[in-house]
């Protein structure tokens, strides 16, 4: 696991925190920042997942 995809899953975290509290709050604002937070925490994760199939790539056949 690299830091991109930690990094990642930990976006996607906060981001559901402030969605959730978006909606318990009544708070449209939170809620759709929780939303990006996520998306951002998807494409970031995604990323380090590319980076490390490369790398095991590399690795398997140098």
């Amino acid at each position: 696991m690299n830091k991109d995809q930690t990094d990642g899953v930990m976006k996607q975290v906060k981001g559901k925190v402030n969605e959730v509290v978006g909606k318990a709050t009544d708070d449209p604002v939170q809620e759709a920042k929780g939303d990006m937070q996520q998306a951002a925490g998807k494409v970031q994760k995604g990323v380090g997942d590319a980076r490390e199939e490369l790398k095991d790539s590399v690795k398997k056949n140098p």
